[in-house]
């Protein structure tokens, strides 16, 4: 019997002994919790290039804060009892044990709607052409973001897919982003930032290091950019279409808008959905000759919910997702999930106020 109310304490003594939990709750909810933002960013990002395509107005919903409470309570409970009579049929001695435990988990996690002038600015605002340089120096590929974030390098303009036409890319402009590209990849660009008082100059240079293959790619960037002989290896970076002298290099940026509807143009959308007249049709063909007017996003269509996919998600009565096995596309998405940070479209979280309790 006394053995027996020893292993019945036991429990008891082990949620006793738990003083604290919070610290084994670390590693658990952030990478949970990392994993499910994650999920919804993308989740979300898909969903409003979705909407764009069929005419909605994008809506943007931020996590400004998570705070995980928990608690755990137990409770001992022990009653004892003795007869003197001997002659009784009750035992001599009774004893009574019990116990009970509580374990709670009350996550509370805030929600912050981006809407305002401040966003819609930030939303329609271009990309400062400083912090596209900025992500190829960082080692992003040059083409690619270039190809993505810029409507024009000089005058020499990109695709563009606004207003429901496709307006193709001038003869140079593709040349021009693979020449940058090389030029990256063998260390020869560069990005430098001067400052003078409040003012911030930010400059590309262009590398001394000599070989055949840079010295024919720096001759294509100077013909394709008419920079001026006597800027050859520095160019001041400016936003603008043209350049206002031959030692300028004039970045027509696109804003997050028009990049989300970029992309959203060239969605695999449902036939009959174009012939209702839903949306338009693709005005990036899947199948062009070449790769760089297809979809900069591949966003397959079906009634079905994918079994793989990168993000997927519903709109009225179709499934839209992006393939996992679509690097290109899943590289592309990712990217320009960036933009977002670059075209300072969040919204300063507000630290909610606390009560805690003493006990």
């Amino acid at each position: 019997m006394l053995a027996r109310r020893h292993l019945l304490l036991l429990p008891l003594l082990a949620l006793a002994g738990c003083a604290s939990i919070g610290p084994t709750t670390v590693p658990r909810d952030r990478l949970g919790y990392l994993a499910a933002i994650g999920e919804s960013w993308k989740d979300q990002t898909l969903l409003n290039i979705v909407r764009l395509r069929y005419g909605d107005a994008p809506t943007f919903l931020e996590i400004s804060s998570i705070i995980s409470g928990y608690g755990l309570q137990g409770q001992l409970s022990a009653g004892g009892q003795v007869s003197s009579d001997r002659t009784n049929t009750i035992p001599s001695s009774l004893a009574t044990l019990g116990a009970s435990g509580t374990y709670l988990d009350r996550p509370t996690i805030s929600y912050a709607p981006l809407t305002g002038e401040r966003f819609t600015r930030s939303l329609l605002r271009p990309i400062p052409p400083s912090a596209i340089f900025e992500l190829i120096q960082a080692g992003y590929p040059a083409d690619f973001i270039l190809m993505v974030t810029t409507k024009a390098l000089n005058g020499v303009f990109n695709r563009s897919s606004m207003g429901g036409t496709s307006r193709p890319a001038d003869p140079g402009f593709y040349p021009l982003l693979d020449a940058l590209r090389r030029l990256q990849m063998s260390g020869s660009v560069s990005l430098r930032l001067e400052k003078n008082g409040p003012v911030e100059t930010a400059r590309v240079v262009l590398s001394t290091r000599r070989s055949m293959a840079t010295d024919q790619d720096l001759r294509l960037v100077r013909e394709i950019l008419a920079l001026a002989p006597d800027h050859p290896r520095e160019m001041t970076l400016v936003f603008g279409a043209v350049p206002r002298d031959g030692g300028e290099l004039a970045v027509l940026s696109r804003s997050m808008m028009e990049i989300l509807l970029e992309i959203a143009l060239g969605i695999d959308v449902p036939a009959d959905h174009v012939a209702q007249g839903r949306t338009a049709a693709s005005a990036r063909p899947g199948d062009a000759e070449d790769p760089r007017d297809r979809p900069l996003v591949r966003v397959l269509a079906g009634p079905d919910k994918p079994a793989d996919s990168f993000t997927a998600v519903r709109h009225h009565d179709t499934w839209y997702w992006i393939d996992d096995r679509d690097y290109r596309s899943k590289r592309a998405l990712s990217i320009m999930m960036l933009f977002f940070s670059l075209a300072e479209t969040g919204v300063t979280p507000q630290a909610p106020l606390l009560t805690v309790p003493a006990n």
